[in-house]
């Protein structure tokens, strides 16, 4: 059996078939699953978020989150959020917050 056979028999059947093979196929097979938070501080996720204002200036937010309770512990906004700002704001959250377990 050939590719060519399987593809019309997929379409006799009105069936999809992918085309082209995932690029991350090899990376989902070793994620590892990861554990539900069960109380405050177990993890934290942090995410970066970009915009556009109306005269067409960028802006950037880095935001954290507790996986817990949902609570964000800084949203942080700026042009230009560098390395060394985002290890400024993750001390400065773990200061007023608890240091979480995982991020």
């Amino acid at each position: 059996m050939n590719h060519k056979l399987v593809y019309r028999l997929y379409v006799d059947e009105s069936l999809q078939m992918r085309r082209k093979r995932p690029r991350r196929n090899r990376s989902c097979l070793i994620r590892v699953t990861r554990e539900v938070a069960v109380a405050r501080n177990d993890t934290w996720s942090m995410d970066f978020i970009a915009d556009q204002l109306f005269s067409g200036q960028r802006f950037r937010l880095l935001t954290l989150v507790d996986n817990f309770s949902r609570m964000s512990p800084a949203i942080e906004v700026g042009h230009q959020v560098t390395g060394d700002h985002v290890v400024a704001i993750l001390e400065r959250a773990t200061k007023e917050h608890g240091m979480p377990k995982q991020i």
